[in-house]
């Protein structure tokens, strides 16, 4: 993926411990032009491994609009913020969308 170029879009997906930390990383991404818009999803129960042992949680999902010339730059500000360990947040590439909504994400973006 080294090769893509900076404008493609990426649909970014994470989780916060709450929504006032998911809404806090929003905000600092938005100002600093990482994302176009982020969806925060509360009532999430995840289950997962840490450190060989099952856990539950309740958590938000964190979902925002983005570019690959924009993800280094979400990806600190989401770790910076973030108050776990290991945070998780992912970037997956959109291959289609459209055409006026894919413009305004690369429009609102730094690429």
């Amino acid at each position: 993926m080294s090769n893509a170029k900076s404008d493609e879009v990426l649909l970014l997906y994470g989780t916060c411990p709450d929504v006032e930390t998911a809404r806090m990383i929003a905000r600092a991404m938005l100002q600093e032009d990482s994302v176009a818009c982020v969806n925060i999803l509360s009532g999430m129960v995840s289950l997962y491994q840490w450190q060989g042992q099952m856990e539950e949680a309740n958590e938000v999902a964190f979902i925002a609009k983005s570019t690959r010339g924009a993800w280094e730059n979400a990806a600190r500000i989401f770790q910076s913020l973030h108050p776990y360990e290991e945070p998780a947040l992912v970037a997956l590439p959109v291959s289609e969308g459209l055409p006026g909504f894919m413009d305004w994400v690369r429009s609102e973006t730094i690429s």
